[in-house]
């Protein structure tokens, strides 16, 4: 067999019997001289065999600079993940925070179009003769009724909230709602007039302006 170490087994002097074959003592020492020669054997083929795998699974340097250098970028992979999903938690925790400040007032806000809805109406019941008619005290209480419906408005755009372009605007669906088409002055498919004033929170619409689209001037 190719590998296969030649030895020399000494094989004790035999005397032959009559019958020309030697003594089961003969023969005892002849196997256990065998035996002893392939324990040797045996023996030095397993250090060999240990010598071999020793050598095999022995770690070169540079193995070892290439396994120390795929680790360093998986954790610098595992690093950067942290750090990505970190900056991912803050910008969300910051958009949170944003629109948590714009829109914390929006059911506040939303209660407080009624007062104004409220001061509009009584604005809007006297035309301007029927404000000509109005004695020294009624106008007083006229104008105060409009200072507060402006400051109304104000403070409400300080927080944000903000009247919905009305009439001569371009009709804009995201913030106006048609409840009728009329022949105008306007251009057709502006903003004619509004029947109740609209209002938006940042980029939400707190409500839709009612409105009356135009068609264009009249035909004569």
């Amino acid at each position: 067999m190719a590998g296969k170490k030649k030895t020399d087994i000494e094989i004790p002097e035999m005397e032959l019997d009559a019958d020309g074959l030697p003594s089961d003592a003969e023969l005892d020492a002849l196997q256990k001289a065998i035996d002893m020669e392939m324990d040797g054997i045996n023996q030095r083929d397993d250090e060999e065999s240990a010598e071999g795998n020793d050598a095999e699974t022995a770690t070169s340097p540079e193995k070892r600079v290439e396994e120390l250098e795929l680790e360093l970028a998986n954790l610098k992979d595992q690093a950067l993940r942290a750090m990505a999903d970190a900056e991912n938690v803050k910008k969300r925790a910051e958009r949170e925070v944003a629109a948590a400040k714009t829109y914390g007032i929006e059911r506040f806000a939303v209660d407080m179009l009624a007062v104004h809805d409220n001061l509009s109406r009584a604005l809007m019941t006297l035309d301007g003769k029927a404000k000509e008619d109005l004695g020294d005290n009624a106008k007083n209480l006229l104008a105060g009724i409009e200072l507060t419906e402006k400051d109304l408005i104000l403070t409400l755009s300080r927080h944000g909230v903000r009247a919905v372009p009305g009439t001569g605007s371009k009709f804009d669906p995201n913030v106006h709602q048609a409840v009728a088409q009329i022949p105008s002055d306007e251009e057709k498919g502006n903003v004619a007039t509004v029947m109740q004033t609209g209002f938006t929170l940042g980029d939400r619409t707190l409500r839709a302006a009612m409105v009356a689209v135009s068609t264009g001037p009249a035909k004569s």
